[in-house]
């Protein structure tokens, strides 16, 4: 029996001492790699790999999504898109409008016409005038105001009913307010067949309102006749209410009044 194969203290070599790569059996350590420190049996875990990134956060998402709007997104439709309860994204809403508040921003998120959106500050309504318009103002002519002043209290109202109110023809006028966006189509008359006539979502945003529940009172301004004679006046009288709700809307806002002019 040849050395290293039997006899006393003999046995198959230990793998290790032949180089050869193995399992360390229980309680053995592998020897460390040339140059590192030995082993000791408490090493630290290994370090943890870089964080998982969680997104912007929903307070940056709506920010970014009321940046591209052209007009004001109401809070179920924000909150299906980002997949949040609406409670959450009425809450940032809010929070995020109270902040560029006390902050003193150049810009306001507010709720209007049924939905969120940024407009410019009251306070700085001068200077983006200047930038805007160049110092000249774009306002509805007293023709035009009249008759969607018409058209907000007695809507949804045919044009020969608005013609009747103000006592003109108010075709072209009406034409001009469809195209700038303030009126639309309402179906039409079950008798007549005329076409009938309401405010749109724009005519709100620009005129500073959330619903047409904030228009103004007419009883103030109407003349204080009990015959028929009066709705004479009507179309004027609803004009003057519009205007001034369209002046208190300005003075919160920087926004209303500032439509197109009547061609």
């Amino acid at each position: 029996m040849t050395a290293g194969n039997g006899g006393a203290g003999g046995g198959r070599p230990a793998r290790r001492a032949l180089g050869v790569p193995g399992r360390p059996r229980a309680g053995e350590w592998l020897d460390p790699a040339p140059g590192a420190p030995p082993a000791t049996g408490h090493e630290p875990p290994p370090a943890a790999g870089p964080a998982i990134d969680d997104g912007p956060g929903l307070r940056a998402e709506l920010e970014a999504i009321l940046m591209i709007v052209d007009e004001p997104a109401g809070e179920a439709h924000l909150a299906s898109v980002l997949e949040r309860p609406r409670a959450e994204v009425a809450a940032a809403l809010r929070e995020l409008s109270a902040e560029y508040t006390a902050q003193g921003r150049g810009f306001d998120l507010r709720l209007v016409a049924g939905g969120w959106r940024f407009y410019s500050r009251a306070a700085c309504a001068a200077a983006v005038d200047r930038f805007v318009l160049d110092g000249r103002q774009a306002r509805l002519t007293q023709a035009a105001l009249e008759t969607l002043a018409v058209v907000a209290y007695r809507q949804p109202v045919s044009r020969s009913r608005v013609s009747a109110v103000r006592g003109v023809n108010c075709d072209g006028v009406m034409r001009t307010l469809v195209q700038r966006g303030l009126v639309e189509e309402a179906g039409s008359e079950p008798e007549t067949g005329a076409i009938l006539y309401r405010t749109t979502n724009y005519f709100l945003e620009r005129m500073g309102l959330r619903g047409l529940d904030e228009l103004p009172e007419l009883a103030p301004f109407l003349p204080e006749v009990d015959d028929v004679e009066a709705e004479s006046l009507e179309g004027t009288m609803i004009a003057e209410a519009v205007a001034a709700a369209a002046a208190q809307a300005a003075d919160g806002s920087g926004e209303a009044g500032r439509a197109a002019p009547d061609r």
